[in-house]
């Protein structure tokens, strides 16, 4: 997902048995929501609500370019990484 805006939910430095160089757990939005102006009608305008695409995938940590910006919640609480493992 180059380019797209995600967090990061755990890191692991030392890697893991599966994956033995360091990586990330990340979550972001693949596709944004598209823009809504006045003129559209409300079946159009929840359609184009719909349109967000959310990924959760690991990442390697030489692949992500930091920025200043962080988040106040935690979002180990929002992604469980047992559930995740399933999904891959």
């Amino acid at each position: 997902h180059a380019g797209k805006k995600a967090v990061v939910v755990k890191t692991f430095d030392d890697g893991t048995a599966d994956k033995r160089f360091s990586h990330c757990l990340v979550a972001g939005l693949a596709q944004n929501a598209r823009k809504v102006t006045k003129a559209m009608d409300k079946k159009k305008v929840e359609k184009r609500c719909k349109a967000m695409k959310p990924f959760v995938k690991y990442v390697n940590v030489r692949h992500i370019f930091p920025t200043r910006y962080q988040v106040d919640m935690d979002l180990k609480k929002a992604v469980d990484e047992a559930d995740l493992k399933r999904c891959i």
